[in-house]
C-alpha cells in the first residue's frame, strides 16, 4: 500500500475476482486497521532498522567502517524480535509514528474513505491489459518490499503491532482516545442491555432463565433475581432446571453459581470446577480453548472492563486473565484501549460492543446538532443521485440503475430526463447493451394516456426482490395464449410468438403484448420497442423526434436518447414489438425479504428516507411497512434515525455518509460566498426531485391570496427547474403553462436559461409557453426572462424550437 494506491495479489482461481468493494473500509475503523497492521509490514521493518541505527542500537565491530546492509538488517531483525514484546519500547513507537505520519498520510486516507461513503468521490472499476503509470510504480514497490519481507517471523510481525502501548502511541500521534468520545450514558445503557438488566429483557419464566444462563454464563441466585421480573419465583425456577439436569450448581471464586449444563466441560477445563454427578457425557467433552470461550462470552455481554474484573469474575490470577484477553485481541475479537469516560488505565471491550458504543455515542452527539434546512435537501438529493452528469459509460448506466431499482418513472422521461441527467455521455446503446447482456431488466408498472406508461429498471440479480406486483389486466384469449407460450421459458421474437399463438392479426397481438407489458407480466431484452411505441404515438414528455436519416445512419448526438418516429412493419413484425419477449422474473414470495430489499433500495436511492419520499414512490405497505424494517436497520447499525431535515418530522432514517454530506451542504450554504446559482431541469416524477415527496410544494403568491388555478404535482409529463435546492419553475405537461416560485431575477433567469438549454438539447422538443401563473405570457413579468433566453413571440405565446 502507498499514498498512490493499494496493490492486492489474488491467488489464481476460476471464480470471479473480487471487485472494488474489497478496498472499501469503514472510516471510523481504517486508522485502527492501519495502526494494527503496520507492525507486520516491510515498511515498518525498514523504518525500525533506520530508527535503531540512529539510536546507536546496532553497534558496529569497527566504528570506522560501514556495516553491510544485510548485516544491519540481520541485527535489526534480532532486536525487533526482542523489542516487539515491550509495548513502550521507544524505537518501536518511533518507527510506527514515522510510518503513520511521515510516510503514510493516514488523515487523508480517513478523509478519502469518508468522501467515498458520502459519494463525493466515486469508485470506478476498470480492467486493463497493462498497468497504468500509477499502478506500474506501485507494482515496482510491491516487488521491492519483499527485500524486508522476512526481517521478522510471522508471529513477531503481529506482536510488533499488538504489543504497542496504546497510550504512548496516542500521545505520539496526537490521537483522541475513545474515553473522550464515548457518551457515559450510552456506555451505561448498552452495558445494562447486554447484562439483561432492562425491564424488557428480564426473565419472565423458567425458559427465560435457561436462556439467561446460556447467554450470560454462570450466575448467582442474586444475579438471577436482579435480571428477572419483580416477584419472580427464582428459587423454584432454579430447582426445576437443576432437577431436569438443564442446569447445575457450581462454585466459582468461592461463591455458588447456577450454570447451564452446556458449560460444564468448559468450567472443568478452564477453572477446575468439578463435574456434578449425572451430567451427560456429551457436555463434558474437551473443547479447544475453554478459558478463551468463557472470557469471550464475558466480553460480549459486558461494556468496557478491566483485566481485574475478569480475574475476579472467574477466580483467576490477573496474569492468566490478561493472557486470555491478549489471545482474543490477537484474533480481533476484543480491543484494548481507554474506553470508559470516567475510567482509569487500560481496558478491554468486545469488538462488536465497541462498534455499538461508537455508533450510539455518535448518534447521541448528532441529536444535539441543528437540523439542516429543507433547501439543503433540495441540493443534496440530486447530488446523491449523481444528477448533473457525474457518471460515464455503461458502468455509469449500471450504477444509475442500481440506485433507481424498483422506482417507476414515465417511459417518455426515462432516457431524455432521468438517465441523461445522470450521465455525461449517455447514449441509448448503453442501456441496450445492459439489457441484451442480461445485467438489467425492465418492467411496466401501469399504462398512461397515449402510448406512454410507467416503467422501472432492475438489476437482474435482485430483480425478484424489486419488481412490482403484477397489475390488473383484462385477459382475453389472446392474452392467455401469450402467457401460456412464454411460460414455457426462454425468449420469443414477435414472429415466433405469433406462430406459437396462431395469430394472424399483428395489431391485435401487439396490443396484447403491450397490455401484458404495462401490467408487469412481460419484458424485453432491449428498450428499442418501447422507443418505437413512444415515437409512434404521444408520450407524456415530448422529446425531439429523429429524422429518417438519423434512423438509418445511427442516432445523432442531439437525439438525447429520445424516441424517434415509428418504423414500418417488417417480416419480423412491427418495430413496436421488436426484440425478444419473455416473462418477467418470478417475484420473491417472502414478504419479509421484499420489505428488506425495499428498505435497502430506499436508503440507496434517497440517502435520507422520509415519510414523504416513501409515499411518493407508492411503496407497498406505505411508510408503516418500511418503518419496521428501517427501525431494525437502526438497531443493527445499518442506518440512523434522527431529525436530519427541519420540518419533516422525527421519523427520518439516513445512512452515515448521506447524513454527513447533507449537513456539510447545509454548513457550506451558510458560510458560502454568493456565487452564480446552478439550475437543474428534472422530470417532476424523477426521484431526484424532492418537491411533492420529501418536501412539500412551496407556497406561491396566488396560493396565499386564495386564488385557484393550476397547481403543481408529480405528474407524468411535468418538468421542474430547481435552482440551488429551491424550486424556481414548474412546467406543466405540454409546456403551455408555467408556474413560478420565485420573483428573484438572480434565480429566475438561470432557471429559464436551463429550461431553454433543455429545449435546444432535444429533451423537451418544441416548447410554446402560453400562460404563466394564470396570466397570458406576453403580459407576464416572466416574458422578459424568456426573451433573454432565446424564446421568440408568436400569436399564441413565446416559442423556442429544439
Amino acid at each position: 500500500a502507498g499514498d498512490d494506491g493499494i496493490v492486492i495479489r489474488i491467488p489464481e482461481t476460476d471464480a470471479e475476482p473480487p471487485g472494488a468493494s474489497l478496498c472499501l473500509f469503514e472510516p471510523d475503523e481504517i486508522e485502527d486497521i492501519v495502526t494494527t497492521e503496520v507492525g507486520g509490514s516491510a515498511l515498518f521493518a525498514s523504518r525500525f532498522r533506520e530508527c535503531a541505527a540512529r539510536a546507536l542500537l546496532l553497534p558496529r565491530r569497527n566504528p570506522g567502517k560501514r556495516s553491510p546492509l544485510w548485516q544491519q538488517r540481520q541485527r535489526s531483525a534480532a532486536l525487533l524480535e526482542v523489542a516487539s514484546k515491550y509495548g513502550s519500547f521507544p524505537i518501536v513507537l518511533e518507527a510506527v509514528r514515522e510510518c503513520l505520519r511521515d510516510v503514510y498520510d493516514v488523515p487523508a486516507l480517513v478523509q478519502l474513505t469518508r468522501d467515498i461513503e458520502a459519494r463525493r468521490i466515486r469508485v470506478v472499476e476498470v480492467e486493463t491489459g497493462t498497468p497504468s503509470a500509477f499502478a506500474r510504480s506501485l507494482l515496482f514497490g510491491y516487488v521491492a518490499s519483499f527485500v524486508y519481507e522476512g526481517d521478522s517471523p510471522l508471529a513477531e510481525r503481529k506482536a510488533a503491532a499488538l504489543a504497542l502501548d496504546p497510550a504512548l502511541l496516542g500521545e505520539l500521534l496526537g490521537r483522541t482516545e475513545l474515553r473522550d468520545l464515548l457518551d457515559p450514558d450510552v456506555v451505561d445503557e448498552v452495558a445494562r442491555e447486554l447484562q439483561r438488566l432492562t425491564p424488557e429483557r428480564a426473565a419472565k419464566d423458567v425458559e427465560g432463565l435457561a436462556d439467561l444462563l446460556r447467554m450470560l454464563g454462570p450466575l448467582t441466585v442474586a444475579d438471577v433475581r436482579e435480571r428477572s421480573v419483580p416477584g419472580a419465583a427464582v428459587d423454584d425456577w432454579v430447582t426445576e432446571l437443576t432437577a431436569t439436569r438443564r442446569a447445575v450448581t457450581v462454585r466459582i471464586g468461592g461463591d455458588e453459581h447456577v450454570a447451564a449444563v452446556e458449560d460444564v466441560g468448559r468450567l472443568r477445563d478452564a477453572l477446575g470446577v468439578p463435574v456434578p454427578p449425572g451430567v451427560p457425557e456429551a457436555f463434558t467433552e474437551p473443547v479447544a480453548d475453554p478459558l478463551g470461550d468463557l472470557v469471550a462470552r464475558f466480553a460480549r455481554t459486558h461494556g468496557p472492563f478491566t483485566t481485574a474484573e475478569v480475574a475476579s469474575r472467574f477466580g483467576l490470577g490477573q496474569a492468566i486473565a490478561h493472557d486470555a484477553l491478549t489471545r482474543l485481541s490477537a484474533a480481533g475479537r476484543v480491543a484494548a484501549g481507554e474506553f470508559r469516560p470516567h475510567g482509569h488505565g487500560s481496558e478491554w471491550c468486545d469488538a462488536e460492543v465497541l462498534r455499538r458504543l461508537r455508533r450510539r455515542s455518535l448518534a447521541a452527539a448528532r441529536k444535539e446538532v441543528e437540523p439542516a434546512e429543507p433547501a439543503s435537501l433540495g441540493r443534496f438529493l440530486p447530488a446523491w443521485q449523481n444528477v448533473g452528469g457525474r457518471l460515464r459509460g455503461a458502468e455509469g448506466v449500471l450504477a444509475a440503475v442500481e440506485q433507481l431499482a424498483g422506482c417507476a418513472v414515465p417511459a417518455s422521461a426515462l432516457e431524455p430526463f432521468v438517465l441523461r441527467s445522470r450521465l455525461l455521455d449517455y447514449h441509448p446503446s448503453m442501456l441496450d447493451e445492459l439489457t441484451s447482456s442480461g445485467e438489467v431488466t425492465w418492467a411496466g408498472a401501469g399504462a398512461l394516456p397515449g402510448t406512454d406508461g410507467w416503467i422501472s429498471l432492475h438489476v437482474a440479480d435482485t430483480a425478484h426482490l424489486t419488481l412490482p406486483d403484477h397489475g390488473t389486466v383484462e385477459l382475453t384469449p389472446t392474452h392467455e395464449q401469450v402467457l401460456e407460450v412464454l411460460s414455457r421459458g426462454g425468449g420469443f421474437f414477435f414472429r415466433q410468438l405469433s406462430d406459437a399463438v396462431g395469430s394472424t392479426d399483428d395489431q391485435q397481438l401487439a396490443a396484447a403484448v403491450w397490455d401484458l407489458t404495462w401490467s408487469g407480466h412481460l419484458t424485453n431484452d432491449t428498450i428499442a420497442p418501447l422507443r418505437s411505441l413512444l415515437g409512434a404515438g404521444r408520450g407524456s414528455h415530448r422529446s425531439r423526434r429523429q429524422t429518417p436519416r438519423g434512423r438509418v445512419g445511427g442516432q445523432s448526438p442531439g437525439a438525447r436518447g429520445s424516441l424517434g418516429r415509428a418504423g414500418l412493419p417488417s417480416r419480423t413484425g412491427p418495430p413496436t414489438v421488436a426484440g425478444r419477449w419473455s416473462l418477467t422474473p418470478d417475484r420473491e414470495p417472502d414478504p419479509t425479504r421484499r420489505a428488506h430489499a425495499t428498505a435497502e433500495a430506499l436508503l440507496e436511492r434517497h440517502g435520507v428516507v422520509t415519510r414523504g419520499a416513501v409515499v411518493s414512490e407508492r411503496t407497498p405497505g406505505g411508510f408503516a411497512g418500511v418503518y419496521k424494517v428501517l427501525s431494525a436497520f437502526e438497531e443493527s447499525g445499518r442506518c440512523r434515525r434522527g431529525y436530519f431535515v427541519a420540518g419533516l418530522g422525527a421519523a427520518q432514517f439516513g445512512v452515515t455518509g448521506a447524513v454527513d454530506r447533507l449537513r456539510s451542504m447545509s454548513n457550506e450554504a451558510r458560510g458560502a460566498e454568493p456565487t452564480g446559482p446552478s439550475a437543474l431541469v428534472l422530470a417532476a416524477t424523477d426521484p431526484a426531485n424532492p418537491f411533492g415527496a420529501a418536501l412539500p410544494w412551496p407556497d406561491r403568491a396566488s396560493d396565499l391570496s386564495g386564488a385557484t388555478g393550476h397547481r403543481p404535482g408529480r405528474k407524468a409529463g411535468a418538468v421542474v427547474v430547481v435552482v440551488d435546492g429551491a424550486l424556481a419553475l414548474y412546467v406543466e405537461r405540454g409546456g403551455r403553462t408555467l408556474l413560478t416560485f420565485t420573483a428573484d431575477p438572480l434565480r429566475l433567469q438561470p432557471a429559464v436559461d436551463a429550461l431553454a438549454l433543455a429545449v435546444r438539447d432535444g429533451a423537451l422538443g418544441k416548447l410554446t409557453v402560453e400562460r404563466a401563473d394564470g396570466e397570458h405570457i406576453l403580459g407576464s413579468p416572466l416574458s422578459s426572462a424568456l426573451g433573454a433566453a432565446g424564446f421568440h413571440a408568436t400569436p399564441r405565446g413565446l416559442r423556442l424550437r429544439s
